[in-house]
């Protein structure tokens, strides 16, 4: 007996193309806010409140960072064996010229730290411990300032010393370092469990447990309640002021107009209330989530988090803390109960219809594991009748599957391998070629894509490839042409760390800006 061979459609995604100022549109950041400058953008450029903190010696390199961005910042030179036409680079026009905001280097509000109080807070033993001292320096030094100051902050600028970046981190070794003893021996890392002695014991400096030992994750936890933040570290900003024996820089670093271009990116996002651009194309009345799960640390019921990011075709997003609780059903699969699931899903539809005056058309769950039967009914009752709720899967492979061309690079970004009407593969990176080139450094790994579920008619695969090629463009915490992931994905874990720490206190809602 002779069976049909099964032909697999190769097709592709057109790239997606994004909206600036005036309507103008774009496939690439960069050329959009050179030519049009930032999608709603105003008559008058608009001067923004910028806050510094670090050491004075970071606080002198942001300052003289920040003055070469008020000017042109050109790439440099083609290096060895480089094109003399890289078209994935770009120079920096100049803060104001770009993107219609300023603010003068001399006047931001400065806070400054001792360097040796940081070394010795990086010294204690216990690792929370020596975590919750560094961010406190620098938490508590902008308190105290927004105690005493009426004049507000746009965003919060952390510059860090490379003592930070090395020893703050979970897993941190500090492997010859000379450790000092604190209030907590080195290898503790979970609250006491006293539950007879509750109330008559003061626990409350055991309260740095239920974070993890994670400063970046804890300052954006605790400035979930002040500004959103951008950190930084000194190496970053000051390159060759950190060199070896032969001068040459300790860390290989973004060339200066791509640093430009990316922190500039992040300061006008975090402080406009539009991002600097949009999709052009989206359907309107569509709603993209990103469903976030997280263990929480040292829990002892084994307990997680649950949140939700919604994004629009404005591009901006919001996350929505969910309820904390056993939703962890396997080794990597995490499940909503029933009210639990109802609840989020009915906060995001309220938020999205106070935004637009009505609920959305079409609204697209983007998860990273199998919705289960409890879960998508509950979805689909939170729902009203006129919304179609969609459950996307998007993992992503690791090799398993390759496609090949004739020709010096890769497959085009945008190549899609129907499986069939519910299921492809993705290439989100690849060769592009308005940039004539592949940034990458093997064969590009497709995501694996997944229409599961829908409540009323289910869309085209291409019509969901088409939005998530989308979704891999609006990362506003960098001008990159796109990501490898959607956004709606991209920043999940980033999200469900922030949310898991036991300092991450706030709203039920909150901006996205806050997370990134």
């Amino acid at each position: 007996m002779k069976f049909p061979e099964p032909s697999l459609v190769v097709d592709h995604i057109h790239e997606p193309a994004l909206e600036f100022a005036y309507g103008e549109r774009s496939a690439h950041p960069k050329d959009g806010l050179f030519l049009y400058g930032p999608h709603g953008k105003g008559r008058k450029s608009h001067q923004i409140r910028v806050g510094v903190v670090g050491t004075t010696h970071g606080i002198a390199y942001f300052r003289s960072w920040a003055r070469d961005i008020m000017r042109v910042v050109a790439v440099p030179p083609p290096g060895k064996g480089e094109k003399k036409d890289r078209l994935h680079l770009a120079n920096f026009p100049g803060l104001e010229e770009t993107f219609g905001i300023y603010f003068n280097p001399d006047e931001i509000s400065t806070l400054s730290l001792e360097l040796t109080d940081i070394e010795r807070a990086t010294r204690l033993a216990n690792l929370n411990e020596a975590v919750d001292k560094v961010a406190r320096l620098y938490i508590d030094r902008v308190r105290k300032h927004l105690k005493n100051e009426e004049q507000s902050v746009d965003v919060w600028v952390l510059v860090l010393p490379e003592i930070v970046y090395e020893r703050c981190r979970p897993g941190s070794k500090r492997s010859g370092l000379s450790l000092e003893a604190g209030d907590f021996g080195r290898r503790k890392k979970a609250r006491e469990s006293l539950p007879l002695l509750a109330g008559i014991i003061d626990q409350s400096n055991e309260n740095i447990f239920n974070d993890a030992p994670d400063f970046h994750r804890r300052i954006k936890a605790e400035f979930l309640t002040i500004a959103p933040t951008q950190l930084v570290r000194e190496t970053t900003l000051a390159p060759h002021a950190f060199t070896n024996r032969a001068g040459y820089p300790l860390r290989r670093t973004q060339d200066a107009a791509t640093l430009a271009w990316n922190l500039a990116t992040g300061l006008y996002y975090k402080t406009q209330p539009k991002p600097p651009w949009r999709l052009s194309s989206v359907r309107p009345g569509v709603c993209y989530i990103g469903m976030v799960y997280k263990s929480l640390p040292n829990d002892p019921d084994g307990h997680a988090c649950c949140a939700a990011q919604m994004f629009l075709n404005e591009g901006d997003g919001v996350v929505f803390r969910g309820a904390n609780g056993p939703w962890k059903t396997g080794d990597r699969e995490f499940h909503l109960k029933r009210d639990a699931a109802k609840s989020l899903l009915t906060l995001v539809l309220s938020t999205y219809t106070e935004m637009h005056g009505e609920p959305p058309k079409e609204l697209f769950i983007h998860g990273q594991t199998y919705f289960n039967s409890e879960e998508w009914q509950a979805f689909c009752e939170a729902a009203p009748e006129g919304t179609n709720v969609v459950g996307v899967r998007i993992v992503t492979t690791l090799g398993e599957t390759k496609l090949f061309r004739d020709g010096d690079y890769p497959v085009l970004r945008g190549t899609a391998l129907l499986l069939d009407d519910n299921v492809a593969y993705l290439w989100t990176t690849g060769y592009v070629p308005q940039l004539d080139t592949y940034i990458g450094p093997e064969t590009p790994n497709p995501l694996h894509i997944t229409v599961m579920k829908s409540k009323n008619q289910r869309p085209s695969i291409r019509t969901v490839l088409e939005d998530i090629m989308g979704l891999t463009k609006i990362n506003y915490n960098s001008c990159n042409f796109n990501d490898g992931l959607p956004v709606t994905v991209r920043f999940a874990r980033m999200v469900g760390d922030v949310l898991t720490m036991g300092s991450a206190k706030g709203e039920e809602r909150q901006p996205f800006k806050y997370y990134v």
